[in-house]
């Protein structure tokens, strides 16, 4: 098997790959957030710490390495930590299983050892200027090229159909490799084992260099700083999304409605006010915690100041203050709770296989539907109704 292993920097460009679906429809965002440096976070450093136990297990996979080294290896990864707390959990080698029993599959599917490559540095400037990134792993095989991307957040299933970031990787390897290899399909897969969601796309390499000479233009007002700013819900991870003057002018232009005549307003209007403020507790979050931020730095922030919030009781030392509490005829009973585990964390602690053989099975679980919720139009669940059906109206009889 033909593999290049190479442990990416993970440095950014001014148009990343993972932020592309920002700056294709914001092309101004991309040099107004080049002024605010990158701000990691427990949830970031746990990720990143995931996808290095991830490549260890495909290095193993991939090349010899020998027990003792990759105990080694994982070992010396478990004691990583971030403001000193600890980032490793035991779950993480079952969901990086996940992710290393996929890549498997694929290179398995082929009759000869395919090309494979990890945290590959791919470069795309061809369609997006100084573009870069690193791709967790790639792999050609015969007329066919896979581009894959392990997620180990919980947030939200993220789609691979038409994904921005995976095609702008795509184009840097056909880039890299196309003279090398007939590549005529692409597939591109997004894993999110934490989720459960692998999500899977693929289209002809026609279409993906078609799609590449489209953006192009994009690209190049993006790496000027031209263009008009575009509120949306790209704006989540962007740098400035506290303050934006457009995505503020979006949720203030909501007192526009406050001109309408009747006394009661439409459900058309109910949707368009919606639509402009579904995100609008994210921006006041946002504004908050700037003002904070600034607050605490010694800057004025009109009407509002940082404050010593309400803090918190612990023991000193638990096992002392219990034995002192039961000397004094405290009895034990009443310094614990017995409380049964819920059905998510049984599953966790037995694991999905024994769950499922042991409860889902013999029908000891079940599954509810969950409480309506009100969703975008372009969500892809099924929308549903309590309306009456007609034959409730006529009878069945």
């Amino acid at each position: 098997m033909t593999n290049d292993i190479s442990h990416g920097d993970r440095a950014h460009a001014l148009l990343s790959a993972s932020s592309a679906k920002r700056w294709l429809a914001c092309t101004p965002s991309a040099r107004l957030g080049e002024q605010f440096e990158d701000k990691l976070s427990f949830y970031s450093e746990e990720g990143t710490l995931a996808h290095e136990i991830a490549e260890l297990k495909l290095r193993k996979y991939m090349e010899p390495m020998s027990k003792g080294e990759y105990t080694k290896q994982l070992n010396k990864l478990k004691k990583t930590t971030y403001n000193d707390q600890e980032l490793y959990q035991k779950e993480m080698l079952k969901h990086t299983d996940t992710y290393l029993d996929y890549i498997k599959k694929i290179t398995m599917s082929f009759d000869s050892n395919p090309y494979v490559a990890i945290e590959k540095r791919i470069n795309y400037s061809s369609y997006a200027p100084e573009g870069f990134g690193t791709v967790d792993c790639l792999i050609i095989g015969g007329d066919k090229l896979y581009v894959t991307d392990f997620k180990y957040g919980k947030g939200l299933p993220v789609s691979a159909e038409e994904n921005e970031q995976m095609k702008l990787y795509a184009l840097g390897a056909v880039t890299e490799y196309g003279f090398l290899y007939p590549i005529k399909e692409v597939h591109l897969a997004i894993i999110q084992p934490r989720l459960d969601s692998i999500s899977e796309f693929s289209l002809p390499v026609e279409d993906l260099l078609a799609w590449g000479e489209e953006i192009k233009p994009t690209a190049e007002k993006a790496f000027k700083g031209e263009g008009e700013f575009v509120p949306g819900e790209h704006c989540k991870f962007c740098k400035v999304k506290a303050t934006c003057r457009a995505r503020a002018d979006e949720f203030t232009a909501l007192e526009d409605f406050g001109l309408m005549k009747p006394p009661l307003i439409s459900n058309e209007e109910v949707g368009k006010i919606l639509e402009k403020a579904q995100h609008l507790d994210s921006w006041v979050k946002a504004l908050k915690d700037h003002a904070l931020s600034e607050s605490l730095k010694g800057n004025e922030v009109a009407g509002w100041k940082a404050v010593e919030g309400r803090g918190s009781r612990n023991f000193v030392n638990q096992d002392a203050a219990f034995e002192h509490l039961k000397a004094n005829d405290i009895d034990e009973s009443l310094l614990f709770d017995r409380v049964p585990l819920t059905v998510p964390k049984i599953e966790k602690q037995l694991g999905k296989k024994e769950f499922r053989t042991l409860l889902e099975e013999p029908g000891h679980v079940q599954k509810t539907t969950g409480k309506p919720t009100l969703a975008p139009i372009s969500d892809k669940r099924k929308a549903v109704t309590n309306a009456p059906d007609a034959s409730d109206d006529f009878g069945t009889g």
